[in-house]
């Protein structure tokens, strides 16, 4: 299971939500082509791109999840 995760990790703050994503992927086994923003610049033209207000941002076979809440309740829901 392959799972791709862009997050925000910048040289003053790493995202929690990011961290949260991370351990949620990590539990449920999936593999993780992590992407790390290192820049406000890069997360500002990421969130453009994908036109996104918030990262981090989960992709799960090409399907979009959203955010670390969107995972757990797209995790919880599949688990069902």
């Amino acid at each position: 299971m392959q799972a791709t995760l862009t997050r925000m990790v910048l040289p003053d703050h790493t995202c929690p939500f990011g961290v949260r994503a991370k351990q949620l992927l990590e539990e449920a086994g999936y593999d993780i082509d992590e992407r790390i923003l290192k820049t406000r610049a890069e997360v500002d033209a990421f969130e453009e791109e994908k036109g996104v207000s918030t990262t981090p941002l989960v992709e799960i076979d090409g399907e979009v999840i959203g955010g670390s809440d969107d995972l757990e309740h797209w995790l919880t829901a599949r688990a069902e």
